[in-house]
Order: structure tokens, then C-alpha cells, then sequence
């Protein structure tokens, strides 16, 4: 994850972009990427969109809209400190305290 946060680091970087890797610009761009995302499933049933990467032009897209939420999301990471892994692993044992199992499997509140 560190190998590809200096990756992208090093492409700003190179193109003079790292005046624009503000947080709030950052975050606005990992929201519109999201949003492209979001896009690709938006007229579509459920069945149908449990099976939009079986056709190679919505897999490819979905595959390239997750690398830019990624990639903007490990760029706002890197510009605030953020260890992500670290940050995601705090989330998960939180939610696991929130929301214990009941036993079936199933809990929702």
C-alpha cells in the first residue's frame, strides 16, 4: 500500500500536481469518483448488477472507476497522515464491539 501511495506521490509530483492534492480537493474528487461509480449501477436491478463484470465493458469500467476511488482515497491518506490499513483495522474492531453476533449470523440494528 506504501509502495503505491509513493507511486502516486511521485506522478503529482512529476507534473507539478501536488499544488492541487489539497484535503478538500482530494476528497472532492474521491466523492466524484465514487460517483462515477455509483453511475455504472444506477439503472440496474440487482440480479443485474451482481452480474456486471461478466461483460468485459462495465468490468473494465468498474475496475477503472474503483482505481481512481482508490487512488484518490491513498492520496488524501498520504497528504493527512492517515495510515489506512491502520485506520480501516481501528473501524472493523470498533464495528465488531457496535454490532456483536447473535449467534445467527445476522445483525442488524
Amino acid at each position: 500500500m506504501s509502495q503505491l501511495q509513493r507511486r502516486l506521490a511521485e506522478f503529482a509530483k512529476a507534473r507539478d500536481w501536488e499544488q492541487y492534492h489539497t484535503p478538500k480537493n482530494l476528497a472532492a474528487a474521491l466523492s466524484v469518483e465514487a460517483g462515477e461509480l455509483v453511475e455504472i449501477f444506477q439503472w440496474l436491478t440487482p440480479e443485474e448488477s451482481g452480474r456486471v463484470m461478466e461483460r468485459p465493458e462495465t468490468a473494465h469500467r468498474v475496475e477503472d472507476e474503483v482505481a481512481d476511488v482508490l487512488s484518490y482515497l491513498l492520496q488524501f491518506c498520504e497528504v493527512l497522515g492517515v495510515d489506512v490499513l491502520k485506520a480501516l483495522a481501528a473501524k472493523i474492531e470498533r464495528n465488531e464491539k457496535r454490532f456483536p453476533t447473535t449467534g445467527s449470523g445476522h445483525s442488524m440494528k
